[in-house]
């Protein structure tokens, strides 16, 4: 079998805590799996910044690009709050997205029905809720020109940043979005502003065309939704979805308002994606829905199964070990069957663990179905 390698960017708050637990699980896989992942850890974010004076060092965006996955923890926190904008910690998260050309950012919302009660709303709104977001990565408003802050007339100031869109980066993302609806349930929601935006307006053109000249694609159902209805629909009524793809802008806050119908962000992986490149590899990048966390940095009660799922994302679609993910999942939902919560997920009657726990908890099951 040849060797994997993921590259560790730990980064910042919580970031540290919970990639222990992923190297556990990684540890326990190439110990009982024989998988052979070599691992490398490296700085990213504001603690890189402290060391290195910006939050991404070119020789770590090099290992980063060579490696077969990134695994990220979090970046940013209040300690960085009133650096340049160009120097603080997220900038490091922007430019590997970019540099690596992770187009597509796939964030599931998968409510596990051991935790049913700790989402906000009724049970059998979220029971057995799975759905997955595909987000556009690199382009719209987030990296569109111009952009920046000018001085004005009468000594005001003005904000200006440029959502844009070609038709290859919407196509381009909408195939992943079609081709993971294709595994799952077959359909697809795409959703846009084109009622008030021509960069609206061109998306759902382009995405209906390519569902069009696709016949592998006719048993999908399409359909078209305004990013605001879609954002009241997820709270309304989340299982009509299936696969959702959307830009950079409303990904960002569609995905974080999905994940909150499963009860924590402290549940939730994502994968970001490049194209194939023409050796048929692909660059990845895989992290937590959450933040850094700054508020409970150093505590040990933060949830990693969010940074344990990413890694599992990571065996599917970076390393190609399916069953090895599978396994993992199976894991995790073991030691949620059996009570265990860390302190964002509690409920009474449950067992509060901490961090650590967690993670050993995870890897005893996975002891349990080797």
């Amino acid at each position: 079998m040849a060797k994997k390698n993921i590259l560790l960017l730990a980064g910042d708050g919580i970031g540290p805590e919970i990639m222990e637990e992923a190297k556990k699980i990684i540890s326990w896989f190439n110990k009982n799996k024989k998988l052979e992942i070599e691992i490398s850890e490296e700085l990213a974010g504001g603690i890189s910044y402290d060391e290195n004076g910006t939050p991404l060092t070119d020789q770590v965006l090099y290992k980063a690009m060579d490696s077969d996955a990134v695994l990220l923890g979090a970046v940013g926190g209040p300690k960085w709050d009133n650096l340049e904008f160009s120097k603080k910690p997220e900038r490091a998260l922007l430019r590997l997205r970019k540099e690596m050309r992770l187009f597509a950012n796939l964030r599931p919302a998968i409510c596990f029905s051991e935790l049913v009660s700790a989402s906000s709303l009724k049970a059998e709104i979220v029971s057995d809720l799975d759905i997955l977001i595909v987000r556009e990565l690199t382009g719209g408003i987030y990296f569109g020109e111009p952009r920046g802050i000018e001085p004005i007339e009468n000594g005001e100031r003005k904000g200006v940043n440029t959502h844009t869109y070609t038709t290859k980066e919407i196509k381009r993302v909408a195939k992943v979005a079609f081709d993971l609806a294709l595994k799952r349930g077959k359909k697809v929601t795409s959703a846009d502003k084109s009622n008030v935006m021509e960069a609206g307006q061109l998306w759902k053109e382009e995405v209906q065309a390519l569902y069009d000249e696709n016949k592998a694609y006719k048993e999908i159902e399409l359909s078209h939704m305004l990013a605001d209805n879609c954002a009241m629909q997820l709270v309304r009524n989340p299982k009509q979805f299936d696969v959702i793809v959307t830009d950079n802008l409303f990904g960002d806050m569609l995905s974080d308002e999905a994940a909150m119908l499963t009860g924590s962000l402290g549940m939730l992986p994502s994968a970001s994606l490049s194209e194939k490149d023409k050796n048929g590899r692909i660059r990845s990048m895989y992290e937590p829905c959450h933040g850094s966390a700054p508020d409970i940095a150093g505590k040990g009660i933060a949830n990693p199964i969010a940074m344990i799922l990413s890694f599992a994302m990571a065996l599917k679609y970076s390393l190609n070990f399916d069953k090895e993910s599978e396994l993992l999942e199976s894991a995790i939902k073991l030691v949620l069957k059996d009570g265990l919560r860390t302190a964002d997920i509690m409920e009474d009657g449950k067992k509060n663990v901490s961090t650590s726990d967690m993670g050993d908890a995870i890897v005893a099951k996975l002891e349990l179905q080797k």
